[in-house]
C-alpha cells in the first residue's frame, strides 16, 4: 500500500482499488499523483480495511472477471446512503459493458491510459461537491417517486412497503423507462451474477410489485411476450403485450 497522503486539493480519504492483480501502471499513476491507496480483491476486504472517515474514492478495474468488478461497484452503492465516488478503468473494446450501468459509477477511464488523464479524472472525481442546498436524489416517473437516499417509494403520494430487492428492481426499471429487459438480464443487473436463483425470481418480484402498486398503476410494469418486461410506455407508442 502506498504511504503517500492524498493532496489537499483532491479532498480527504484514501482510495480503495478493486483489482484481482494490481496493474503496475495503475499503482504507478496513484503513487505519482500522491494518493494514499489500498488494493482489495473484494467487498469484504474493502469493508474491513475502510478508514474511520470512510473511503475518499474507489477505482474499479474491469478485468477478466467482469461480473466481480460490477458486483464490487454494486456493493459500494448499496453499502451507504452516501456512495463512494467511483472511477471505472475499462478497455476500449469493452465499452458496451457500461450501458445501463451508469448508476454504478461516477466516471470511467479507458485503458491503457495516460497518467495525466488518470490524475485529471481523479481530481475531478474527488473535487466534485454538490452545488447549493442538498436535495434528495429522486427517481420519478408519472405518479411514482423513489427516494434513493432513504430507500422510500410512493405512488400518487401513497407510501409503498417494499422489500430491498423489490425496491432495487423497481428502481432499475424506473431508471430505464421504455426499454425491454429479459429475465436473465434483470437477474444480472439487479441481483448480480453472484445470485444463483432462477429466472422465476424475477416473475415473483414483478407480481409482488404490481400488487403493491395497485390495480390503477400495475400496468406500469408491462410483460413483453416471449422476451421479458418493460417499464412504462415503449417509445414507439405501442400498447402492452400483456
Amino acid at each position: 500500500m502506498s504511504a503517500h497522503p492524498i493532496r489537499g486539493r483532491c479532498g480527504e480519504g484514501a482510495v480503495v482499488v478493486f483489482a484481482a492483480d494490481m496493474p503496475a501502471d495503475v499503482a504507478r499513476a496513484l503513487d505519482m499523483a500522491g494518493y494514499e491507496w489500498r488494493p482489495v480483491p473484494g467487498l469484504p476486504d474493502a469493508s474491513a480495511a475502510e478508514p474511520s472517515t470512510g473511503w475518499g474514492a474507489a477505482v474499479v478495474i474491469v478485468g477478466d472477471d467482469t461480473e466481480a468488478a460490477w458486483a464490487f461497484c454494486r456493493g459500494l452503492r448499496r453499502s451507504d446512503t452516501d456512495p463512494v465516488r467511483t472511477l471505472v478503468l475499462i478497455g476500449g473494446a469493452r465499452l458496451d459493458e457500461l450501458d445501463l450501468r451508469d448508476d454504478l459509477f461516477d466516471d470511467f477511464c479507458i485503458t491503457p491510459f495516460h497518467p495525466s488523464e488518470f490524475d485529471a479524472r481523479m481530481r475531478h472525481l474527488l473535487a466534485a461537491t454538490p452545488v447549493g442546498p442538498a436535495r434528495a436524489d429522486l427517481v420519478e416517473y408519472q405518479e411514482l417517486s423513489l427516494n434513493l437516499e432513504t430507500y422510500q417509494a410512493a405512488i400518487a403520494g401513497r407510501p409503498l412497503d417494499l422489500t430491498f430487492m423489490e425496491y432495487e428492481l423497481l428502481k432499475f426499471l424506473a431508471q430505464n423507462p421504455g426499454k425491454v429487459f429479459s429475465r436473465e438480464m434483470l437477474l444480472s443487473r439487479v441481483w448480480g451474477y453472484e445470485y444463483y436463483g432462477g429466472a422465476r425470481t424475477v416473475d415473483v418480484h414483478v407480481r409482488r410489485l404490481r400488487a403493491k402498486l395497485g390495480e390503477e398503476y400495475a400496468d406500469m410494469i408491462q410483460t413483453v411476450r416471449s422476451v421479458g418486461y418493460r417499464f412504462g410506455q415503449m417509445r414507439w407508442g405501442a400498447s402492452s403485450d400483456d
